[in-house]
């Protein structure tokens, strides 16, 4: 299959590299690398020779001025083999750069679809997504994927398909802002979570795969790099309940504050309402009686259940305390119940009520509360709403 002309002008429009890690991979390397020259004839092609003790040094000399060599004299790992290509290829001028693998196991001819997509959104992550499924499929590389998958689901809030394929387009200004620390295959993934965090867009496309050829060599070794990725992904959790979770809800509170499809006074209700039923004392009914009731009046639910989320764990104790506060003064001869010598029903009763009369107290102080400081924080900040767009 030869490239059609259409492909050839699009390759020339746009600023990218392949990059081919190998270690080791002699039986295939030069298919991949005549492959590669072909569909992608108009691109620097980068190979990063990870310390090859086989026959790759002698195949590399056949290309002579067709392709460019980084050398590694001993093997560091596919992390920082991609690490040393994506400096070099920015430091080029070069704006994404495809790296494909060198066992073999993908298709060169598949070029030409990252490129199609890359044209129609430009700075993207683009990942090409193995069929799975497919009859020669390792159930290790199967079972690694459907690991990997969850993990990046839950450390980003994006599904993909196939998180572990080598076969991408990365969009390199956004890396070059990115700090990395792994060196092995586990980089792969560590790029990918952290450009999610940066807000690149990833689009996945399905591309073939080969997994049954018998000169087809991999170098994963199941145990010790899936500790690795492991404890990436410990790391990368971590961060994402301490820092990045965190993160994406307020970005997500912020826009729904300023867009301006809303005014500054639904916005203050709906923060206020909120508050006002995180506070009430229907303990476990708050977002159950409350939802219905921002949809019937057409408040912003977002801003809602955010505020309403002001009965957070931490912050209940301090909520019943001034529940009591506030009912005291209506029950000035009441004796709390400190012991079991006075607990008795009429103690209890008259306790709840304090407690549900004060609550239900500091519910409507606290809501006019935020309601007000709101509207009065949202004049001064949204003078120009369109601005917000």
């Amino acid at each position: 299959m030869q490239p059609s002309s259409q492909n050839k002008s699009l390759t020339n429009d746009l600023s990218y590299c392949v990059i081919i890690p190998t270690y080791n991979n002699a039986n295939t390397l030069k298919r991949v690398i005549d492959g590669v020259l072909v569909y992608a004839e108009n691109a620097s092609i980068i190979i990063v020779n990870d310390g090859s003790t086989d026959d790759t040094p002698s195949i590399l000399k056949d290309y002579n001025n067709k392709i460019e060599i980084i050398n590694n004299e001993v093997n560091l790992g596919k992390g920082i083999s991609l690490r040393k290509a994506f400096k070099y290829a920015l430091e080029k001028g070069i704006k994404h750069a495809i790296t494909i693998d060198s066992d073999g196991q993908h298709y060169p001819e598949d070029i030409p679809l990252f490129l199609e997509v890359l044209q129609k959104h430009p700075g993207a992550l683009i990942m090409g997504s193995r069929n799975m499924n497919q009859e020669g499929i390792p159930g290790k590389s199967s079972f690694g994927n459907k690991f990997s998958n969850f993990w990046f689901k839950v450390e980003t809030g994006i599904s993909l398909p196939d998180t572990q394929t080598g076969f991408r387009l990365y969009p390199l200004e956004p890396i070059s802002k990115t700090k990395l620390f792994t060196t092995k295959f586990e980089t792969e993934i560590e790029i990918i979570v952290k450009l999610a965090w940066k807000n690149v867009k990833i689009i996945p496309i399905s591309i073939n795969v080969l997994y049954d050829s018998e000169e087809r060599v991999s170098h994963f070794r199941p145990f010790k790099d899936f500790t690795r990725i492991s404890i990436l992904n410990t790391y990368l959790v971590t961060l994402t309940l301490l820092y990045y979770l965190p993160l994406r809800v307020l970005t997500i509170i912020k826009k729904e504050a300023l867009k301006k499809e809303e005014t500054n006074l639904q916005k203050s209700i709906s923060i206020g309402f909120g508050v006002f039923m995180g506070i009430l004392p229907i303990w476990g009914f708050q977002l159950l009686v409350g939802i219905p009731l921002a949809v019937l009046f057409k408040l912003n639910k977002v801003l809602f259940i955010s505020a309403a989320n002001i009965s957070i764990p931490p912050a209940i104790p301090f909520i019943i305390y001034f529940s009591y506060l506030m009912g005291a003064p209506f029950f000035e001869n009441n004796t709390p119940i400190t012991s079991w010598n006075n607990l008795t029903l009429e103690a209890i009763h008259i306790n709840f009520v304090q407690y549900f009369l004060g609550g239900t107290l500091l519910a409507v102080v606290a809501g006019a509360l935020f309601f007000i400081i709101v509207l009065i924080f949202l004049k001064i900040v949204r003078k120009n709403p369109e601005k917000y767009d």
